[in-house]
């Protein structure tokens, strides 16, 4: 008997579930990019424990559960609909050239669903280390919404599409296509006694978080400095002037900064969210990726 097509809210569920644990690590990682400050992660981890209180790591968790909810939601649900789409006329198991496509397009499109949650995420996360005058000090995620909307325009949402979009691309790609690849690869290795169990889903999602973790770093400071960039006298900086200053002030490098927080956040992200998720695939009886 055919299992259950899964449903919609898993992924967005199994990601919420996930960024609870790591979001003091997202919000750390975020500092680290909209700062020009070379401060090791876990030093400023501390200093943020010591200065603020233990609970201010988990500020701004509304915006992460919200984003997952939205963006997460989104990539895994499109995702699973392409894929049955292409199983159905193929008749047979998706390629990896297929998942690559299938991935790339419900990220892509997941992006510009969950931009709007991602600004507020963004700025949300590194109030904490701006000076007072500079503060954005949202209340929640929703009031973030309602005021960037209402002081600043519907236009406001859209930044830092482009790179998020790139981003949402890359990130959906490697870590479903490379999960799926990995976890199907060391199934058939004679060599290796894996079986479809926890430690199968740990080294295939630790693979997939290493790899979407370099692939999409560059996007990923770009998309943090544009949505975070205050703007002067009414307009934005664009992408080509934030990547002239970054270049200049901090060199190529840049475009990694923030790759060892980011990784340490996205890798037990990444393991945590595909536990989750294929725990809640069998209890709901769903097909597993």
């Amino acid at each position: 008997m055919a299992k259950a097509q899964q449903p919609l809210w898993l992924g967005g569920a199994s990601a919420s579930m996930a960024a609870c644990f790591t979001h003091p690590l997202d919000r750390t990682k975020y500092c680290m990019q909209v700062l020009s400050s070379k401060q090791p992660m876990l030093k400023a981890l501390q200093t943020f424990a010591i200065r603020d209180g233990i609970q201010s790591l988990w500020s701004g968790l509304s915006a992460s559960i919200l984003r997952q909810t939205t963006y997460s939601t989104a990539r895994f649900a499109l995702y699973d609909i392409l894929a049955r789409q292409v199983q159905q006329k193929t008749s047979a198991k998706l390629t990896a050239g297929s998942t690559v496509v299938c991935a790339g397009v419900a990220g892509g499109l997941a992006g510009m669903l969950g931009n709007p949650t991602e600004v507020v995420l963004v700025r949300m996360c590194a109030d904490g280390v701006k000076s007072p005058s500079q503060r954005y000090l949202y209340s929640n995620a929703v009031s973030g919404l309602i005021r960037i909307g209402r002081e600043e325009g519907v236009g406001a949402f859209t930044k830092g599409l482009g790179p998020n979009i790139v981003r949402s691309i890359l990130m959906n790609v490697s870590q479903i296509a490379v999960y799926t690849t990995t976890k199907r690869q060391l199934l058939a290795n004679k060599l290796l006694p894996f079986s479809d169990g926890v430690p199968l889903h740990i080294a295939a999602s630790l693979v997939a978080g290493t790899v979407a973790t370099t692939v999409c770093a560059p996007a990923d400071v770009l998309k943090s400095r544009m949505q975070n960039a205050v703007s002067a006298e009414g307009k934005s900086p664009t992408l080509l002037r934030i990547v002239g200053e970054s270049w200049r002030a901090e060199g190529p490098s840049f475009l990694m900064k923030g790759w060892t927080p980011a990784w340490l956040r996205l890798a037990p992200n990444t393991v945590l969210m595909f536990l989750f998720m294929e725990q809640l695939q069998r209890l709901v009886a769903a097909k597993t990726l």
